[in-house]
């Protein structure tokens, strides 16, 4: 029996959780900075401790964050009539109380864009080592769950999908900024559970079962959001939540491929995805052999791993012991396939495709590694990225680019690396990169390093080069041909921003 909740008790706890201030902001506020830190850190005491004078408050933390057993009058208390959560399979009671059935998780998205903040719930299975060995185990938030959705792009659309919404963190972000969402999953669980995230936080998503695209078979949407099964191995489905039951990275493949044909024109998907580094294969041309015509695509890799690595953390992320016969077992299972299929490394990251609207645009197809840290996450250079390649195929044309005026970017730092040389130091390399965010850099020479210099929004770049012809005494056609494949690239990386001309 899946868990459930009926409308009427649900907005009934919902105001029960609010009056108790059982929010993301009303937790840390409890807890402190000290105790709140150690449990996202996994150590409960801390947290424990501070909410032992919490009332009703201190009752939830100890019952949903906790794992903890507390008495039935206070758990009455904070939550009202709990005979719906019981039947619901959300509490249970126990001999010396009651105890979270699920977990019941404080989450939000802050006001910074100007507008009010956010206060939800996510609902999702418990995070005990029993717990995530169980197949149809329905994971929280993670990770991942939060890289993308701090890489989505959030400009107003009409209509979402969140294809394969787990507890339903996607469609909760994208309730901000779509009319309709629709929020997909092959497992009734999760759509149970996502069910209750969405109920409890007060945000209507249309909710429907089936594989991949089955369930919106013939629609279009502006917008595709997922978080997919997307870890390579054998062709088994241990754990739903991640595994395909294809083999290796044929699942991501498919998936990009039937993409456009979900998309209006102009829409846009982003996803995370995982591809195999195989010997004798260059990883980008894996990668961009399966993006189908049509598509804008942007294909961020951020860490690669050997595959020893990768099936250790995958067994961790199961709540296996690693050191046990059954998970040496299948570890062996798992790299022996790694093996036959010239397996060297596994590489993880962030895709954007947008589908075009024009069926005479030439796409713009980047694949690239994504050096640095990513500060507030990438939502920003997304949709900076996407707005640069328009404004770049806008002036295509040397002559467009030749006019166009440049500034570099405030968050542009220039950087020398200097040698020891007969007299003295001597500079080895210059690199200009962008500080904050991602780390994009371009090792740069003299003359680049002036014609970045003057770019300071007030001379066409035509003038630029005249002058810079004319200071270094190199022939002005010469200087342009080495010059603008170099700003395009800068330009797409956002370290020359065009002036008034909509691009970031």
């Amino acid at each position: 029996m899946l868990p459930r909740l009926d409308p009427g008790p649900t907005a009934r706890v919902r105001g029960c959780l609010l009056d108790a201030g059982y929010t993301p902001d009303g937790v840390r506020a409890l807890l402190g900075r000290s105790a709140h830190d150690a449990l996202t850190r996994g150590e409960p005491e801390p947290a424990a401790r501070a909410s032992r004078d919490g009332g009703e408050l201190g009752t939830l933390v100890r019952l949903f964050l906790l794992d903890g057993v507390e008495p039935e009058p206070a758990v009455t208390a904070a939550l009202g009539d709990l005979d719906p959560l019981l039947e619901g399979r959300i509490l249970r009671r126990t001999p010396d109380g009651i105890r979270a059935a699920l977990d019941v998780r404080p989450y939000g998205e802050s006001g910074d864009d100007g507008g009010p903040g956010a206060d939800w719930w996510l609902v999702s299975d418990l995070d005990s080592p029993a717990s995530r060995q169980d197949r149809e185990h329905v994971t929280g938030v993670g990770g991942a769950s939060l890289s993308l959705a701090a890489a989505t792009v959030r400009r107003p659309v009409g209509s979402l999908l969140d294809l394969g919404t787990g507890c339903g963190v996607q469609a909760l972000h994208a309730s901000r900024h779509a009319q309709h969402v629709v929020a997909t999953d092959v497992l009734p669980r999760a759509l149970a559970l996502a069910r209750l995230s969405c109920g409890l936080s007060g945000v209507e998503v249309d909710l429907r079962e089936g594989p991949w695209f089955d369930p919106v078979d013939g629609e279009r949407f502006d917008q595709i959001v997922s978080n997919p099964p997307f870890v390579p191995g054998p062709p088994r489905v241990d754990y739903v939540y991640r595994d395909s039951g294809r083999a290796g990275d044929a699942a991501l493949a498919a998936l990009l491929g039937e993409l456009p044909g979900v998309l209006n024109p102009g829409g846009i998907a982003q996803l995370l995805g995982s591809w195999l580094h195989v010997r004798g294969e260059d990883w980008p041309d894996r990668v961009r052999a399966w993006l189908p015509a049509g598509v804008d695509a942007w294909v961020l890799q951020r860490e690669v791993v050997d595959p020893a690595l990768h099936v250790g953390t995958w067994q961790r992320d199961a709540g296996l012991d690693v050191t046990s016969p059954t998970a040496r077992e299948q570890a062996s299972a798992w790299l022996d396939w790694m093996d036959r299929e010239r397996v060297e490394g596994v590489g993880f990251g962030f895709l954007l495709l947008r589908r075009s609207g024009d069926i005479d645009t030439e796409p713009t197809v980047v694949v690239e590694d994504l050096p640095g840290e990513l500060g507030e996450g990438l939502c920003r250079e997304m949709t900076g990225w996407l707005d640069r390649i328009d404004w770049l195929r806008a002036h295509a044309r040397d002559d467009d680019l030749l006019d166009a005026t440049l500034r570099l970017a405030p968050e542009a730092v220039l950087e020398s690396v200097s040698g020891p040389g007969p007299d003295g130091w001597a500079e080895l390399s210059a690199t200009v990169r962008r500080w904050g965010g991602p780390g994009w850099e371009h090792e740069v020479d003299g003359p680049a390093t002036a014609l970045l210099a003057g770019c300071r929004g007030e001379l066409p770049l035509s003038e630029l080069l005249a002058l810079l012809s004319f200071a270094h005494g190199r022939p002005y056609d010469a200087l342009v041909a080495a010059t603008l494949p170099a700003v395009r690239e800068l330009v797409r990386h956002g370290l020359l921003l065009p002036v008034g001309g909509g691009a970031r």
